[in-house]
Order: C-alpha cells, then sequence, then structure tokens
C-alpha cells in the first residue's frame, strides 16, 4: 500500500496520452468510507459529488434545483413531499433509478444502526411509491430541513443491489453520479471513470477523475506546480499571494457557509471526566485564552472570518448579539480560580494536515499562559474521526463545510441523540428548541429559536467556534468552466482542459 509519507514533489509516472483524460485533484484528507449513509467527512462529499447524484442539487447560489427529482409539491400543510424523478435514468450496474429505489435508499438511511443520516431525516415516517417514477415522502410534522438534507448525502442514490453485502457496500459503491468508482488505495488515490450512460454525460469531459489525498499543503501546491495535479483543494492561506503571483496557476476563492473550532469532551465515554467536561467555567476560560484575530493572521493570512458561533455574517440566521470574544487572560485566570483548578491538561486530537498542526500549536502556546497544559496528538484524518465517535479524545479540533439551512450547522452537532454529536452534549431546553426550529416555517420564530439555543450553548460551551474557512481552489491555468461553490464540493461540470 502506499502513503503519503511517499510521495515526493513529482509522485505520478504517466504518459501524455493518460494524461489528457484524467484529470488529477489533490484532497487535504483521505476519505473515510464511500458510502453516503455512513460517510462524515468533507471530502467525501467532495468525491461524492461526481460519485453519486442526490434528489435535489444546490448551486453556487445555494437555492434548491432539480437533480435525480425533476420536480416535487408539498401538500397544504406541508407534511407530504411528492417528488418524480426524470425517466430513464440508471445506475453504475445498470440498474433503473425508479421511485423503489428511491424508498429502498432512504429506508437504509433512517434505519443503518451506524447511519449518520438518521438525525437528518429524524422527521421522515415513511416513504411510499406512487408509481415508478414518483413517490411520497410523509412526515411526522412539517420540516424546511428537508429539501436542503436531500440535497447532500441523505438524498444521494446507490443501487439498492449493493445493499445484499451491506459490510462491503462503501469498498465497491455503485451509485448514479457521472463518474463511476475505479478503485481505491488507502491513503494513496481514488480512481473513477466517466459514466457514459449518465443523462448529462456530455457536459462531463474528462474520462478518468483520480483523488489524491495530500495532507502537507506544500506538497499538494508543488505536486500542482510540478503538473503532476491540476486542481488542489484548500490551498494553505499563506501560499495565496504566491499563487496569485504564479501565471501557470489560477485561484478560485469563495467563503464557505461551515466553520471551523473545537470540538470538548462533555458527555462521551470514560474521558469525560475531568475538570473540561465537569465545569463549563473551566471551558468558559479556554475560549478567554484563545485569540482568534491571531490565528486569522498567523494561520489564515486575514482568510479567516473569526467565528463566534456556527453560523457566518453571510447567513440571515447569523446572530448579531453574538460577537467575537477577544482573548482576556486574567479573566480566563478568574474563571479557573473561581472553578477551583490551577493548572488543566488535557490532549488535543487533530488531523495531521499542515493547517491543523499549525492551529494546534497556536493554541497550545496561548491556553498554556492561562493555565491549560495541552498534548498534541496528530493522526490521519479517518482515524480522528473514528476516535471522536467512539469519545476517545479530550478536546478535538474539528471542522464542518456548512449547509445553507441553518439546521445542518447546528442540530445534529448538539442535540441530545444526534449522530455527529461528538461532544456528548445533552440539554432538554436546546433539543426543544432546535427540533422546533426544524417544524417552524415562519422566519422570525425559527430565527429566534435559534438564538435561544445558542444563548445556551455559549454558556455551556460544548464547542468553541474559532473561524469561518475560505474554500481556496488553484486549478492549472489551461482548466476552464470551474465555478467555487460556498458548500466546498468539487462540479466537475462544464469543466474542461484547454489544449
Amino acid at each position: 500500500m502506499k502513503t503519503n509519507a511517499l510521495l515526493s514533489v513529482s509522485f505520478l509516472a504517466m504518459t501524455v496520452a493518460v494524461q489528457a483524460q484524467d484529470l488529477r485533484i489533490g484532497l487535504q484528507d483521505d476519505v473515510d468510507v464511500l458510502d453516503p449513509a455512513r460517510s462524515r467527512t468533507f471530502v467525501g462529499e467532495i468525491v461524492f459529488e461526481s460519485l453519486c447524484d442526490s434528489l435535489v442539487a444546490v448551486g453556487v447560489d445555494l437555492e434548491p434545483e432539480p437533480e435525480l427529482a425533476a420536480r416535487w409539491s408539498w401538500n397544504d400543510d406541508q407534511t407530504q413531499l411528492t417528488m418524480a424523478l426524470h425517466p430513464d435514468l440508471m445506475f453504475h450496474d445498470g440498474s433503473p433509478i425508479d421511485a423503489r429505489a428511491v424508498k429502498a435508499n432512504l429506508d437504509r438511511a433512517m434505519t443503518l444502526p451506524d447511519s449518520m443520516r438518521r438525525s437528518e431525516l429524524q422527521s421522515v415516517e415513511s416513504v411510499d411509491v406512487v408509481d415508478d417514477l414518483s413517490f411520497t415522502i410523509t412526515l411526522s410534522q412539517p420540516d424546511p430541513t428537508l429539501l436542503p438534507q436531500l440535497s447532500n448525502r441523505a438524498g444521494m442514490m446507490m443501487s439498492p443491489a449493493v445493499f445484499e453485502g451491506e459490510g462491503a457496500v462503501g469498498l465497491n459503491p455503485v451509485c448514479s453520479g457521472p463518474y463511476m468508482f475505479v478503485e481505491r488505495e488507502q491513503n494513496y488515490r481514488i480512481a473513477l471513470r466517466k459514466f457514459d450512460d449518465h443523462r448529462n454525460a456530455d457536459d462531463y469531459h474528462f474520462e478518468r477523475i483520480t483523488f489524491y489525498p495530500i495532507p502537507d499543503t506544500t506538497v499538494r501546491l508543488a505536486n500542482l506546480r510540478a503538473g503532476d495535479l491540476e486542481m488542489i483543494e484548500r490551498l494553505a492561506p499563506s501560499d495565496i499571494p504566491l499563487v496569485r503571483d504564479d501565471p501557470s496557476l489560477q485561484l478560485a476563492l469563495v467563503t464557505s457557509v461551515g466553520y471551523q473550532g473545537l470540538t470538548i469532551n462533555v458527555g462521551n465515554g470514560a474521558r469525560a471526566d475531568g475538570p473540561l467536561s465537569g465545569d463549563k467555567r473551566v471551558r468558559q476560560a479556554l475560549q478567554l485564552a484563545i485569540d482568534r484575530n491571531v490565528i486569522n493572521d498567523v494561520v489564515g493570512a486575514g482568510s479567516f472570518q473569526p467565528a463566534q458561533q456556527p453560523f457566518s455574517e453571510q447567513s440571515p440566521f447569523h446572530d448579531s448579539d453574538l460577537p467575537v470574544i477577544g482573548r482576556d487572560v486574567e479573566a480566563a485566570r478568574a474563571l479557573l480560580a473561581e472553578a477551583g483548578v490551577e493548572r488543566v491538561s488535557f490532549e488535543l486530537l487533530f488531523a495531521n494536515s499542515t493547517t491543523g498542526q499549525q492551529i494546534a500549536e497556536l493554541v497550545q502556546a496561548m491556553v498554556a499562559e492561562v493555565g491549560f497544559d495541552v498534548s498534541l496528538r496528530p493522526v490521519e484524518f479517518a482515524s480522528m474521526l473514528q476516535m471522536t465517535q467512539a469519545g476517545e479524545f479530550d478536546v478535538v479540533q474539528t471542522g464542518w463545510s456548512g449547509r445553507y439551512d441553518p439546521d445542518g450547522n447546528l442540530h445534529q452537532f448538539v442535540t441530545c441523540e444526534a449522530g455527529l454529536n461528538f461532544a456528548g452534549f445533552c440539554d432538554e431546553t436546546v433539543d426543544r428548541l432546535l427540533n422546533g426550529a426544524k417544524i417552524e416555517a415562519d422566519f422570525d420564530a425559527r430565527k429566534r429559536m435559534y438564538d435561544e439555543a445558542q444563548a445556551i450553548l455559549q454558556d455551556e460551551l460544548p464547542i468553541i467556534y474559532v473561524y469561518h474557512q475560505p474554500f481556496p481552489y488553484v486549478l492549472a491555468a489551461n482548466i476552464e468552466g470551474f465555478e467555487p461553490n460556498p458548500t466546498g464540493v468539487i462540479s466537475l461540470r462544464n469543466v474542461s482542459r484547454r489544449d
């Protein structure tokens, strides 16, 4: 097996003929599992954009638009969503994409024991086949978040034939996107080839797409400049001036709808047993020890928007009454004294990327002055996710690529039974407010619920939000037609190489 430790600046030996057909993309991390129901990683979303179509799509304007579903309608009380599929669609194995296949996928996402989509579809009571191309999703209550969820992994369709060998689904995914799975070498590459029977096949101009996980941003950029890659995601902010000055490269930059922060283990297993998990004043002190502006200046080169909440200023659900808290060493020390502790030790878990390492080292240095003794533990990204889900951490440096609906940035991370609630946080009032916001159609009433929930979360601090990240993509100068999306996915529709 090949690993990134073996990658040199020129790590691909390819003929000119292969290069002409193959688009090579460098990723910051490796994908966890190629199964939309089980996937948790952001890079998984990037690969799935080419591999697995969703019922609904989201464009760069963040508006839902048809993808597998040609049209949809709601009943009067917004508790039944009826969708009609495009005709003559097929999965990569040649089987039809019909209403029965959709039902099988949604039922699986709602019932699979380790599904990451269960909380996203919690309002769904049943999925009923109307005819070959139409189906109705019946809800227990109105849910304005459902369409946004169906535009992402909850709405991605796989061939039900692969569900019979459930354990191998992620090893040989059979989806419905413009590219089909060829092979994967863990921590080295994921190879896809064009699906000629895709309904929009003429809009995809590369025969093969190969994704290479390369955590080191310097190596990732060096491979691009050497011509061994043609696109990379998440350029190191400090390299933005270098890219702008290089005529062989082009920069595509967009501010995300997501965030980066620190998730604290307050109730997830045996590691939630110290002063950091047991006393909110210690967590409040930790937040006051961190200078978000320094992280922006030193690591982000001015491109990290300091964050205090999961909604950026671009979101209509941003709470203007939650300004970014500045660093206050004396106030932080006073909170530790009030909590009856002088020094607090914990381990900071983080993915072993260049940016992750820089932020972890900065946090370690900042909080030491207050009274926190931090040991750093870098691990491979997929391993980090496994550890956080199992509760094998004290504090983990995590992020979220973001959803255009606010529910997708908050509910699944902080409600009691949510699949991505790695902190193990549980509060009845927060659950009531966020569950209520899921079904509230009135904007003002819904925003009040989010504001009230955030007031509690800001006091309890299971998650310390640090910044809203940019999505800087770099492409070879001869790649045309790419539009960056605030959700961070890479759509290759209408992307081509200029001769």
